[in-house]
């Protein structure tokens, strides 16, 4: 018996990418409500779903109260603006229509949806089920292991985006997935604040993981009077190795570091032995629901609840009907083609 599959969606993630994208389309219900973001989260989630064939789904958000990050670091993501009414509007009424749909939705308090889906790796280890991991956030590569996979979310939707495994991941960032956090400590990350290392961009620090193996060893290497000091200057140059050097180097990248690490102990209310989170849905929910954001209600119903609808009975059909005959038309041969006298006269 295979393993069972965890679907652990990043709902921020996804709803603010069909936010973005699909505002040209204006969708409101016929209540006059904004929903082209939940309506393009909703059909991510179908096609997720049927990709990753999920057992089990669980959909984290962001706590829009309160931030433990926030609080313990004030500049984390302080440059941002805030976000459009509409935008906060159509993240209130996806976290209602899932869970009136029957998916279990984690928000746990101070935390992000990337902790959710941390917690829901580590989780799902526990209960003897893999997991995939559905977000644009590139934080989410250190989740990918033996265990866990990355349906990276990109733009043309879930079946224009690459399924990563350890193997796959190494491919496209050039590190191992335990090396990734390193990585993206030293690069920093502009979108939540955090400078990187300075003069160290991302090729930079995937040859110096390539070289030591971690950002702790290569600083360790670069000390004055290191055994390995010299090793780092041929690798790496004289003046990167001073960068390396710099005590305030080493600060930004374990500041980075902290930041960046994910919660994997957060309270997701799963029991996937007793069945809660556990696909299929109830129909009714799934065909109300879809209908309402004017979706194709059999492909959800299929996806979610296992059921097949039937094709509606043909109700202006003649049996009797065949197609008429049809005179065959003849015409004359084509006259013979000369052959070539030589080869080159068929190729130039």
């Amino acid at each position: 018996m295979s393993a069972r599959t965890l679907l652990a969606v990043d709902g921020n993630s996804l709803l603010h990418r069909s936010f973005h994208a699909s505002a040209r389309t204006g969708f409101h219900t016929r209540d006059g409500r904004p929903m082209w973001a939940v309506r393009g989260l909703l059909s991510q989630l179908v096609a997720a779903v049927d990709r990753c064939c999920a057992d089990a789904v669980v959909v984290g958000f962001d706590d829009p109260a309160a931030s433990v990050r926030r609080d313990r670091w004030p500049s984390y993501k302080a440059q941002r603006v805030p976000k459009p009414a509409c935008l906060e509007q159509q993240l209130s009424a996806a976290v209602q229509l899932l869970r009136e749909l029957g998916v279990v939705v984690a928000m746990p308090p101070g935390l992000e949806a990337d902790d959710v889906l941390a917690s829901a790796a580590a989780y799902a280890r526990t209960v003897g089920a893999r997991t995939v991991v559905a977000t644009s956030d590139r934080d989410c590569f250190a989740l990918v292991d033996d265990n866990t996979r990355m349906l990276r979310i990109l733009n043309g939707g879930v079946d224009a985006s690459p399924m990563l495994d350890p193997h796959r991941l190494a491919l496209v960032t050039g590190v191992r997935p335990e090396q990734y956090p390193d990585l993206a400590a030293l690069r920093g990350d502009a979108s939540d604040n955090l400078p990187g290392v300075p003069g160290i961009g991302p090729k930079t620090a995937v040859r110096i993981l390539a070289a030591f193996g971690s950002a702790e060893a290569a600083f360790d290497a670069a000390r004055e009077g290191a055994g390995e000091a010299r090793r780092c200057r041929e690798v790496l140059g004289v003046a990167m190795t001073r960068r390396l050097a710099d005590p305030e180097a080493r600060e930004v990248w374990r500041h980075n570091r902290a930041v960046m690490t994910m919660r994997r102990d957060a309270d997701l209310g799963l029991d996937l032995d007793a069945g809660v989170g556990c696909l299929p849905l109830v129909e009714p929910a799934v065909r109300r629901t879809f209908t309402m954001v004017e979706l194709h209600v059999p492909s959800a119903v299929r996806a979610l609840t296992g059921a097949i609808t039937p094709s509606p009975p043909a109700a202006d059909v003649d049996a009797s009907w065949r197609p008429p005959r049809q005179r065959s038309v003849r015409f004359r041969p084509l006259p013979a083609t000369p052959r070539p006298a030589y080869v080159q006269e068929t190729l130039f």
